[in-house]
C-alpha cells in the first residue's frame, strides 16, 4: 500500500489516474441514468426490459471490436497523451448528445421515435471513445512506471476505475434523470482539463504506417498477439471474465424491478456493491502477490466467484418465493429478510472478479515489449468485446424466449468454470515460459 501511496503524489501517474476515474464515472453515470430511466420509467414489460438492457451493452462494445485494432496502432505509434487530450475533448461533444437525449425523455417528447435512439447513439460514441482510451490506460502504464510499480498501478487504476464507477452507478440512482443530464456535461470539461496534465508518453518503437481497414488490422492484430501461449491464455481468460460481467450487468435491474420488486436505486446499490467488490479485489490481489505479477491465483479467484454466483441465484430464487407485491425503496429493502445474504454474495462475486482480472492486465502489458504493449491490449480488447457482445446477444435471447432473469445467472455461473480452466492453464504456461521481454 505504501507504493500505491507514493505512485498517487507522482505526476507522472496522478494525471492519468484521475482522467481514468473520471472517465469511468461518466461512462457509468450516462449509462446508468439512461437504462435505470428507460427500465423504470419508460418500460413496464420484464421481457422489453431485459431486451433494451442487453441491446444497450451490446452497443457499447461494439466499437470495441470493430475499432480495437487501429486504437492500437495508434497508441503505440503516437504520443499516448496527446491521444488522450483529443478523445477527451471529443466526449464534451458526445455527451451534449447524450444529455439532449436524457432531458427529451424527462420532457416526454418523442421518447420512442427520437430520444431513445438519440440515448443509443450516444452509448455508441462513448463505446468509441472507450474503445480509444482502452489500450492507452495500461499500456501507458510500463512507459511511465518503474517494473516493480506496474501491478501497483494496474491495481489502482482498476480499483480508482470502479471506485468511479460506484460513484456514477449510485448517483445515476438518485439524482433525477435532468440533473444527470448537466452532470455529465461538466464532467467531460472536467476531464479534459485533467488529461492536459499528463506527461507526454511518444512511441517507444518503430514509427510504422497506420492500417485503417479496420478488418484486416484486426485479423493481423489478432494473429500477432495470440501465438504467445500465456498472452493467449490470458486474453481468453479475460473475455470470458468479461462476459460474466457483461451478462451480470444486463441482468441486475430487471433483476431487481420484476424478481426482488426493488426500486431503481436498489438497482443502482447493486452496480455500486459489484463496483465496490471490483476495487476491494483489484488492491487486494497485489497484497497477496506482493508486487509480483503473476496468474498463481487467478484460477481459485474466478472459482470462488462461481459459489457465490449460484449463491446469488439461490437467494434471488428463495425472495422470489416471498416477494413484496409494490417496489421497495433502499430502506425497505436492506431490512427484508435476506437481503443482506444477497448483497454478501454480491460482493463475493466482484471481489473474487478483482482478483482473478487485474494480475492478468498486469501480465498483458509486461510480458511484452513496450512498443506492443498497447496493441496486446488492443487485441485483448477486440476479442473481450467480442465476447461480451455475444453474452448481450445470449441474454437478448434468453429474454425474448421468456427465461427469468434469475435463471439466466446459472450461465454466469457455468462460464466461471470455463474461465478457471482457461487460468489454470494460462498459470502452467506462465511456469514453463521464459520470463516477460518487457524491461522497464
Amino acid at each position: 500500500m505504501t507504493m500505491s501511496t507514493h505512485l498517487l503524489r507522482r505526476r507522472r501517474f496522478l494525471p492519468l489516474f484521475c482522467t481514468q476515474l473520471l472517465n469511468a464515472f461518466n461512462d457509468n453515470l450516462y449509462k446508468t441514468a439512461m437504462v435505470l430511466f428507460v427500465v423504470y420509467v419508460v418500460y413496464n414489460d420484464p421481457r422489453a426490459e431485459g431486451i433494451f438492457s442487453a441491446v444497450a451493452t451490446g452497443l457499447f462494445m461494439i466499437p470495441y471490436f470493430l475499432l480495437s485494432a487501429v486504437a492500437g496502432q495508434l497508441a503505440d505509434m503516437r504520443d499516448k497523451a496527446a491521444i488522450i487530450r483529443t478523445v477527451k475533448m471529443c466526449e464534451i461533444g458526445l455527451m451534449l448528445i447524450g444529455a439532449l437525449g436524457l432531458y427529451l425523455a424527462w420532457s416526454g417528447i418523442g421518447v420512442d421515435e427520437f430520444a431513445i435512439p438519440l440515448l443509443l447513439f450516444a452509448l455508441f460514441l462513448t463505446g468509441v471513445q472507450s474503445t480509444f482510451l482502452g489500450p492507452i490506460k495500461y499500456a501507458i502504464l510500463p512507459q511511465h512506471l518503474k517494473k516493480d510499480e506496474v501491478l501497483s498501478g494496474t491495481g489502482l487504476v482498476e480499483a480508482g476505475t470502479y471506485i468511479a464507477i460506484l460513484f456514477g452507478t449510485i448517483l445515476a440512482g438518485w439524482i433525477p434523470v435532468e440533473w444527470a443530464a448537466g452532470g455529465i456535461i461538466a464532467t467531460s470539461v472536467v476531464g479534459y482539463i485533467s488529461s492536459r496534465q499528463i506527461p507526454p508518453a511518444p512511441p517507444m518503437g518503430n514509427i510504422e504506417k497506420l492500417d485503417w481497414n479496420v478488418w484486416r488490422a484486426s485479423k493481423t492484430l489478432i494473429k500477432s498477439t495470440m501465438h504467445d501461449r500465456p498472452i493467449y491464455y490470458a486474453i481468453i481468460a479475460i473475455s470470458f471474465f468479461w462476459t460474466i460481467g457483461a451478462v451480470l450487468t444486463i441482468q441486475f435491474p430487471p433483476l431487481a424491478k420484476n424478481t426482488l420488486m426493488a426500486s431503481k436505486e436498489v438497482a443502482s446499490l447493486f452496480l455500486a456493491v459489484f463496483s465496490v467488490g471490483i476495487a476491494i479485489g483489484s488492491v487486494g490481489i497485489n497484497a497477496l502477490l506482493k508486487g509480483k505479477v503473476s496468474a498463481r491465483y487467478a484460477p481459485i479467484s474466478v472459482i470462488v466467484m462461481g459459489i457465490f454466483v449460484v449463491a446469488f441465484y439461490i437467494v434471488c430464487r428463495i425472495w422470489a418465493a416471498n416477494a413484496p407485491t409494490e417496489l421497495m425503496s433502499v430502506s425497505e429493502f436492506i431490512v427484508w429478510p435476506m437481503a443482506m445474504a444477497l448483497l454478501a454474495c454480491l460482493l463475493g462475486i466482484s471481489i473474487a472478479g478483482g482478483m482473478f482480472v487485474v494480475p492478468l492486465y498486469a501480465f498483458l502489458t509486461t510480458r511484452v515489449a513496450p512498443d506492443q504493449a498497447a496493441r496486446t491490449i488492443a487485441a485483448n480488447n477486440i476479442i473481450n468485446s467480442g465476447a461480451m457482445v455475444a453474452g448481450a446477444l445470449l441474454a437478448m435471447s434468453l429474454s425474448i424466449f421468456g427465461i427469468p432473469v434469475a435463471e439466466q445467472l446459472l450461465l454466469s455461473a457455468g462460464m466461471c468454470v470455463l474461465s478457471a480452466v482457461l487460468a489454470r492453464r494460462l498459470h502452467r504456461a506462465e511456469l514453463e515460459s521464459p520470463a516477460s521481454t518487457n524491461s522497464a
